[in-house]
């Protein structure tokens, strides 16, 4: 098992730069748009979900005031390697309570345990722990011990517990990263490689995944919850 460690403060470079890399290379697994790689747009998104856990990254500095810890995961016989890591959002108002954000495991180390391990951790620091995931990912993490409470959008909401917390989670505002010069840039580059009519289908593609993501989840919650309160509900969201 490889030798987690607990960070409240922006990890070294070497490990950041490891955990950026995950990032951009299963976005799939990790993104809530689970965009899969044979989509025009799939590089777009890797540029944004990397620029997305930079910006948490650079948050555990305190300088966005919101609280961000990490867990990373370093291989045993190669103690400089990252092969997991968890970035998790402790709840306001709820010091028992988080709300993980990215979750990754090295495709070299799945199925060790390390995903559990490091949940784990964080679950003996905060026990009511909160995530999304799309509708196939639900059977995977109920074997890790979260249960579904309900969806929003095109995720299936899960927790430790039966309900959800009354915290508040403070996530950053994302939404300008799709607004950069940067993206723009990407967004021409791929204009230009794979022309107009392909871009659009290629976001008429996105639009379609999304919403048949959306009616999965709501399809699984009303599956194992029934008629209820549940339906994109949640505790709150603070964009800072």
């Amino acid at each position: 098992m490889p030798a987690l460690h607990h960070f409240v403060a922006p990890p070294a470079e070497p490990i950041k730069s490891q955990i950026l890399q995950m990032v951009v290379d299963y976005l799939t697994d990790i993104s809530s748009v689970a965009l899969p790689p044979s989509n025009p747009l799939y590089s777009l998104y890797q540029y944004g979900i990397g620029f997305e856990v930079h910006l948490y990254l650079q948050a555990m500095d305190g300088s966005r005031g919101i609280p961000v810890e990490l867990i990373v995961a370093l291989d045993l016989d190669d103690p400089e390697q990252v092969v997991g890591f968890l970035l998790y959002l402790p709840l306001k108002d709820d010091p028992q309570a988080c709300s993980v954000a990215y979750l990754a495991v090295h495709a070299s180390h799945r199925r060790q345990g390390i995903a559990r391990a490091m949940l784990a951790q964080m679950t003996a620091r905060y026990p009511h722990a909160e995530l999304g995931c799309v509708a196939s990912k639900v059977p995977v993490f109920e074997a890790l011990g979260f249960q579904v409470t309900g969806a929003r959008g095109p995720q299936v909401l899960m927790n430790t517990h039966a309900e959800p917390s009354a915290g508040m989670a403070a996530v950053l505002d994302v939404a300008p990263i799709y607004r950069t010069l940067e993206v723009q840039q990407i967004h021409s580059y791929l204009l230009k490689q794979h022309g107009k009519r392909a871009m659009v289908d290629a976001e008429k593609q996105r639009d379609r995944h999304l919403d048949q993501l959306s009616r999965k989840a709501r399809a699984l919650a009303l599956e194992r919850l029934g008629q209820g309160p549940w339906l994109d509900g949640g505790r709150g969201l603070r964009l800072v």
